[in-house]
């Protein structure tokens, strides 16, 4: 091997696997891509699943979960948002594997075990096998808490699997804090091995050109992207989707904004949230009008701010409403109420409930308040629109005139993730075909295009 071979092999080499080299067999009822993603995660021992809403994600953490525990003799433990922990039992139980739903460390027992972030604080996480944080793309942010309150307390677990659907919904550097919580390597050692800095900015980075090809085959030792089953393989049928229907309302605002004679398009983010605040009566008196006249359909209402979460609920007929302030019980007990069918109307935030949760149940969503953060949006709208929904889904959204062009804000941000999506989807689905269906891991060789001729000083006399 020439030296230049060593370098692109040095540059390439996969994250050593650390996990079970032959796991024991998986619940039967797992869905092909579930069962070869579970084996491949098991295999890595420290790994990241990064699958599209609907594809799974809990029935391959649950088999995970217990394979793990098996094979340490220790406890292993699922993370997930508020009042999903309930939920992950429930698939627990339809692949049979008993699932504890922990309020502290003393809730904790042999096998699979499930608590919510919030009361992570309660635990001794020294004593777990394996740990699996759901929806993990809350690490995204290198500078924020829950970042380090994670990657802190399992630095020491043996094996460890962050899922999400959306692990870098802004920019590829994302990527980094699951490679470091993984323990890869930091997310500045990721910066500085395949990114540069764009410009003057010291805080926008860009992936190096020449590097694209090894960063992404880097991300597939130990990460697996797959949007729909048939990116390793599978059937994409069982998968495909009702009709999603967007319907967009607007109203209008009375007032000038900002003490101006005449009402102008707001243009900065005060601006716009003022104009929200002036017209929340308007866009509430429409939502509600439009739900109530619905009285046979559960609807998910979301919100922006908590003016508009109270006149929601005062205007809707027999809706439930979740806030912040609410404690973790509470919030358990009516999303659980909602998913049971017991209350018609949920009135919340995507950023309380907009995570991990199925209600295909419901096919009404309306959003009266909408802000910039697609991530927020799609992953709010995925809560009824995914694998299960046998209706077509209609989403109202709700905005003043006066708001500027959120929704086609939105919309643009929706085509630049999908461009996002299909770069990542085109880089690496032969890559994670490879690691995953275990056809062996893709090399970089160097192959020259020209036949390299040698000065006329260096050759033998």
């Amino acid at each position: 091997m020439s030296d230049y071979e060593q370098f692109v092999s040095a540059k390439l080499a996969a994250f050593r696997p650390v996990g079970i080299a032959s796991p024991d067999a998986l619940p039967a009822s797992l869905f092909p891509h579930q069962s070869e993603l579970t084996r491949w995660a098991l295999r890595r021992g420290r790994a990241a699943i990064f699958a599209d809403t609907g594809l799974g994600k809990s029935r391959i953490e649950v088999s995970w979960a217990d394979a793990v525990s098996r094979y340490t003799s220790k406890p292993a433990l699922i993370l997930t948002p508020a009042a999903v922990a309930a939920q992950t039992a429930a698939e627990g139980r339809a692949l049979g594997i008993p699932v504890t739903v922990c309020r502290d460390g003393s809730d904790v027992r042999p096998g699979v075990n499930v608590t919510n972030y919030e009361r992570l604080h309660r635990f001794d996480t020294a004593i777990f096998g394996g740990v699996a944080p759901d929806e993990s793309s809350i690490i995204k942010h290198h500078d924020a808490k829950t970042f380090r309150l994670l990657t802190d307390a399992f630095a020491q677990t043996p094996f460890r699997l962050p899922a999400t659907a959306t692990p870098a919904p802004n920019d590829w550097t994302e990527l980094g804090t699951h490679a470091e919580f993984l323990g890869v390597c930091t997310r500045a050692e990721m910066l500085s091995e395949f990114f540069t800095h764009d410009g003057g900015d010291t805080q926008t980075w860009r992936l190096k050109g020449h590097a694209r090809h090894a960063f992404w085959q880097w991300v597939c030792s130990w990460g697996a992207l797959i949007r729909k089953p048939s990116d390793l393989g599978f059937d994409d049928g069982p998968y495909l989707l009702p009709t999603l229907h967007m319907h967009e309302h607007h109203v209008e605002i009375d007032m000038p904004l900002n003490g101006m004679l005449f009402a102008m398009e707001a243009q900065t983010l005060d601006e716009r949230r003022h104009a929200r605040r002036l017209s929340i009566e308007d866009r509430v008196r429409e939502c509600a009008r439009i739900v109530n006249a619905e009285a046979g359909e559960p609807w998910v209402v979301w919100c922006d701010l908590n003016d508009e979460s109270t006149a929601l609920k005062n205007a809707i007929h027999g809706a439930i409403e979740i806030r912040g302030s609410d404690d973790v019980d509470t919030k358990e007990e009516r999303l659980q109420a909602f998913a049971e069918g017991k209350a018609r109307v949920l009135v919340s935030k995507p950023s309380i409930c907009g995570w991990g949760l199925n209600w295909q149940h419901a096919a009404r969503m309306a959003f009266v308040g909408v802000t910039d953060s697609y991530e927020a949006f799609y992953q709010a709208v995925r809560r009824c629109w995914r694998f299960g929904q046998t209706r077509e889904v209609h989403v109202h959204i709700f905005a003043s005139k006066a708001e500027g062009a959120i929704v086609a804000n939105l919309k643009r941000k929706e085509r630049e993730a999908a461009v996002m999506a299909e770069a990542m989807s085109a880089e690496t689905q032969a890559a994670v075909m490879a690691e995953v269906c275990g056809t062996g891991r893709q090399s970089n060789p160097y192959q020259p295009g020209r036949v390299m001729t040698l000065p006329s000083f260096m050759r033998a006399a």
